[in-house]
């Protein structure tokens, strides 16, 4: 069966300093998101491309993106082959290389380390597969989600 979700962001730039767009450094890359009952994401570019680091760009918000589907991808597929998690920490990294004024991601690696109570170690860390393949935004990124997992018994 085929179900279609939508999802809706209102994003607003609020980086004018009065001159507008007039010249390359003459203007911020601040930027709000905003999803209705959601705090706002205070955005900006990275700060290689004159952003503000104490903001997020949007390259991290992809990385984090992946790391966030994957663990929420693991916990579905642990439940269902008897694995009990009871943590989970993961120290995402992405690689995107610039062309000129433009670009791409080469790679996204995730390093979920998991701790788990009951279950077979061994299958708790082949699992880190099948939820890869459930992640719905690595199933719609065109670079490699490496994974290098960790798993810890207590």
């Amino acid at each position: 069966m085929e179900t279609d979700h939508h999802f809706a962001v209102d994003l607003e730039w609020t980086g004018d300093r009065g001159e507008g767009t007039s010249s390359y450094r003459g203007y911020s890359r601040a930027n709000t998101a905003t999803v209705a009952g959601k705090p706002e994401l205070l955005g900006s570019a990275a700060r290689v491309f004159h952003g503000d680091a104490d903001r997020w760009n949007p390259e991290e918000l992809l990385v984090a993106a992946l790391s966030e589907c994957h663990l929420l991808s693991y916990l579905h597929v642990a439940v269902k082959h008897g694995i009990v998690v009871t943590g989970y920490t993961d120290a995402a990294t992405g690689t995107m290389r610039q062309e000129g004024d433009g670009g791409r991601f080469t790679s996204v690696t995730l390093r979920p380390r998991v701790t788990i109570s009951a279950g077979d170690p061994e299958l708790a860390t082949a699992l880190h597969g099948e939820a890869s393949a459930l992640c719905f935004i690595a199933s719609s990124v065109n670079f490699p989600v490496r994974h290098e997992p960790e798993t810890l018994v207590v």
